[in-house]
């Protein structure tokens, strides 16, 4: 059973950084695709970042090159370094986790990121 706690949220400033991390209980970390999406009031969440195996990476357009995803396979922990921070990156960040063999997925609670201008 796989349990994601996020941490790392809070208030910055427009141009600001943050790093948020994500640590994961489940043994079996390092087979899973983790993934980070956020969700704004109103909206639906999307997909900010994800980290395979291999480490392959993909980001949101709106992310490329201002956000750094990460994983830490001994530590069970996925990290997303956010740079050059903007008002509308304001949402929910919610870690996932994805096991491919199965089809399945598994969700932390999110953390608040809150940029002002």
């Amino acid at each position: 059973q796989v349990q994601l706690v996020e941490s790392g949220g809070g208030p910055v400033q427009a141009g600001g950084s943050l790093r948020l991390s994500c640590a994961a209980s489940d043994i079996s970390f390092s087979t899973y695709v983790m993934g980070w999406y956020r969700q704004a009031p109103g909206k639906q969440r999307e997909l900010v970042a994800a980290i395979r195996s291999g480490d392959r990476t993909s980001y949101a357009d709106s992310v490329k090159g201002r956000f750094t995803i990460s994983r830490d396979n001994a530590k069970n922990t996925v990290y997303l370094q956010m740079n050059s921070l903007k008002p509308e990156d304001t949402a929910v960040y919610y870690c996932n986790a994805h096991w491919p063999v199965w089809s399945r997925d598994y969700w932390g609670q999110g953390t608040q990121v809150t940029v002002s201008s």
